[in-house]
């Protein structure tokens, strides 16, 4: 079993005190509700890109997107607060799009057994 890598475990870190610092300083009805899917912390520890995703929000995408990356100067702030490492990363958010990826995914491969079982109904029908 592979041991996780400081790089790992500093990221994973992240991820939960950022979730805890978001929910409790930035509730904006604007925003919705904010889910962190991962944190990719480099080499050096001086940037972190957090991917997310954005639920029930008024803003889009892209705004939500832009509005935490203005924030990120008081949310590394807050994480400084909370890491126990030299130096904390500045922050990056990303839309995180595999949900929607997955889900169009998905909605595809049903819609295509869909048909397959309706083209073996006319066959035997």
């Amino acid at each position: 079993m592979k041991e996780f890598s400081r790089k790992q475990r500093v990221g994973e870190q992240i991820q939960r005190d950022l979730a805890n610092i978001i929910r409790r300083e930035i509730s904006s009805p604007e925003l919705g509700m904010v889910t962190i899917y991962e944190v990719n912390v480099s080499p050096d520890f001086k940037f972190a890109r957090v991917y997310v995703t954005t639920f029930g929000g008024k803003l889009g995408n892209k705004e939500s997107i832009q509005y935490l990356n203005e924030a990120a100067g008081k949310l590394r702030y807050h994480l400084s607060q909370c890491l126990k490492i030299r130096t904390t990363p500045r922050l990056q958010f990303v839309y995180d799009n595999s949900i929607e990826y997955g889900s169009r995914l998905s909605a595809l491969i049903d819609s295509v057994a869909s048909e397959n079982s309706e083209d073996q109904e006319e066959k035997h029908g």
